[in-house]
C-alpha cells in the first residue's frame, strides 16, 4: 500500500504587494496579486524528498480557498505532487483558523492520509496554530515546527531545534506534521514540470461534498474577528546627519533617544 502524503498549502496576497483589508475587516484579496505561501513551498519540497525515499508514495496538495487558489496549486503540482484538492465555497469567505481546521479535517477524512505536513504557518495570517487544531480534530498525532523530517517502519521522526536544544521527535502514523524555514530549499519548477502539472488530477469539493453547514464556517461561524483596523502611516521622511565634526555625537544622540543604546 502506498503512502498518502497530504500536503496543506495556502493561497496568499504577496507580501510585496500593498495589503489592506475590506470594508467588513476580512484580507482583502482582490486588489493584490497572490501566491503560493512561501512557507508551505518547504513543505511540498519536504513531501517530495519523503516520497523519493519511499517504496510507493503519492502526494496530494490541498488547499481551501477562492478560484485563484487553484494557482497555489498548480505551482505545487509543477513542483512534482501528483493531484491536487481544492475545497472552494462563497460562505468560506472570513472563516478563522479554527473554521480552517475543520474544513481541512473534513477535506483530509474525504481523501485518505497517512501523514500531513503543512509550513510552520501562512504568510498572512501568521499564527501557526492550523497543524495543531487539524491534529486534534483527526485524533492523529502531531509533531510540529520540524528543521528536519522523515519517514520509515511507519513512524515519522524529525528534528526540532529551539534557541537553547535541539528535539529529536517520533509518532506513528498517521499523524501531523509542520516544518521551518531551516528544512531544505525548495526547488523551482522545471519547464517539464510546469507542462506535466497541466495535466494532473484538480478535484473540487464545497461544504456540501464535506458535510459542512455553511454556519459552521465563514464570518458567522468564526470565533475571531477583526473589530477595528488603523491604516498604517506613510514613512516619513528619514533623518540626515551631515558630519562637519560633531556626527559621531548626533548619532549617539539619535540612538540613545530611541533608546538603541
Amino acid at each position: 500500500m502506498s503512502l498518502r502524503i497530504v500536503v496543506c498549502v495556502k493561497y496568499v496576497p504577496d507580501a510585496t504587494g500593498d495589503r489592506h483589508f475590506a470594508e467588513d475587516l476580512t484580507v482583502d484579496r482582490d486588489d493584490v496579486d497572490g501566491l503560493l505561501s512561501e512557507l508551505d513551498e518547504y513543505a511540498v519540497e519536504q513531501a517530495l524528498q519523503i516520497a523519493d525515499e519511499a517504496d510507493d508514495a503519492e502526494i496530494t496538495v490541498l488547499t481551501v480557498g477562492p478560484e485563484d487558489a487553484k494557482d497555489a496549486l498548480r505551482k505545487a503540482l509543477s513542483m512534482g505532487a501528483h493531484k491536487a484538492v481544492h475545497v472552494e465555497d462563497d460562505d468560506l469567505h472570513g472563516t478563522d483558523a479554527l473554521g480552517t481546521s475543520l474544513v481541512l479535517a473534513k477535506a483530509l477524512e474525504h481523501v485518505g492520509y497517512d501523514l500531513v505536513i503543512s509550513g510552520m504557518a501562512s504568510t498572512d495570517g501568521g499564527m501557526g496554530v492550523v497543524p495543531a487544531m487539524l491534529a486534534e480534530r483527526l485524533g492523529v498525532p502531531q509533531v510540529t515546527l520540524l528543521s528536519e523530517v522523515a519517514v520509515a517502519d511507519g513512524k515519522v521522526t524529525g528534528r526540532r531545534d529551539g534557541d537553547a536544544a535541539s528535539e529529536q521527535l517520533e509518532a506513528s502514523l498517521p499523524a501531523v506534521v509542520s516544518v521551518t524555514d531551516q528544512s531544505g530549499e525548495a526547488r523551482y519548477p522545471s519547464f517539464k514540470g510546469i507542462m506535466a502539472a497541466k495535466k494532473k488530477p484538480v478535484e473540487s469539493l464545497d461544504l456540501t461534498d464535506l458535510g459542512l453547514e455553511a454556519e459552521e464556517v465563514g464570518l458567522e461561524g468564526a470565533w475571531t474577528k477583526v473589530d477595528e483596523a488603523t491604516e498604517r502611516p506613510a514613512r516619513t521622511a528619514g533623518t540626515v546627519v551631515k558630519d562637519e565634526g560633531e556626527g559621531g555625537k548626533q548619532l549617539a544622540g539619535f540612538l540613545a533617544g530611541q533608546k538603541f543604546i
